[in-house]
């Protein structure tokens, strides 16, 4: 894998679940007490919550977005994909699921104001969500170079590997992504990202990181281990 700058994920700089991947390079054997919580973490207190809801990868397709493999599920979404972004997401553990990955990979200068200004202005809450807005607009503007018209940076080269739940309600869920990519030397780097949500308005809104990045909920990883494997590693099928 090449490596770019202002991958997905988790980006450190610029928020998102691909930057993360490329951009930590100190191991985090433990990376969960590094992780930023947020208070709409679900609460043991709430009797809805579930710590680890069962997800079936059945009937999930995965395809390319601009280099980086995602999932789609005729039952639990993106029900809609026009211009690019992706919304409408089912009320489920698979739909909070898939709408953790969508909407973080969107959230990244990678692909230009066209995808992550609706990305972020619609679909990410809290009061950290404009100045993560501000963040990316920033970080595209230093990266665009000679581009035109809010063209995207290019593709990116990241694998999405697996996730763990930290909780799951109807109404607010938390989770752990790990995402790959290629780091300094051709090495392969890896990254977590706490992904919090919340069902607003009909359908799940991630809620900005603190401080306006993703780096506060992002930590450098070894290795994938204990976490719940996509599907060949996020590859295409």
């Amino acid at each position: 894998m090449r490596r770019t700058g202002g991958l997905v994920l988790a980006a450190v700089v610029s928020g998102g679940v691909v930057g993360a991947a490329t951009h930590l390079t100190v191991p985090a054997p433990d990376p969960t007490p590094q992780i930023a919580r947020v208070s709409a973490s679900p609460s043991l207190l709430d009797e809805r919550v579930v710590a680890a809801p069962p997800v079936s990868f059945s009937g999930m397709t995965w395809r390319d977005y601009h280099g980086v493999s995602l999932p789609y599920s005729a039952a639990d979404g993106p029900r809609s994909t026009a211009g690019d972004l992706a919304s409408g997401f089912a009320r489920t553990p698979s739909g909070a699921l898939l709408a953790a990955v969508h909407v973080a990979v969107r959230a990244n200068a990678q692909w230009g104001p066209k995808v992550f200004e609706p990305t972020i202005t619609k679909q990410i809450i809290g009061p950290d969500a404009s100045a993560l807005l501000a963040a990316t607009r920033q970080l595209y503007n230093k990266r665009r170079g000679k581009l035109h018209d809010d063209a995207a940076l290019g593709r990116a080269y990241v694998v999405l590997e697996g996730f763990r739940w930290q909780g799951y309600s109807p109404d607010v869920a938390s989770l752990d992504l790990v995402s790959a990519g290629p780091g300094d030397s051709d090495m392969t780097v890896r990254a977590v990202t706490r992904i919090q949500l919340q069902w607003q308005n009909n359908d799940w809104r991630l809620i900005g990181s603190p401080g306006g990045t993703w780096g506060g909920a992002a930590a450098s990883v070894p290795s994938a281990n204990g976490y719940v494997r996509f599907p060949d590693g996020g590859s295409r099928s």
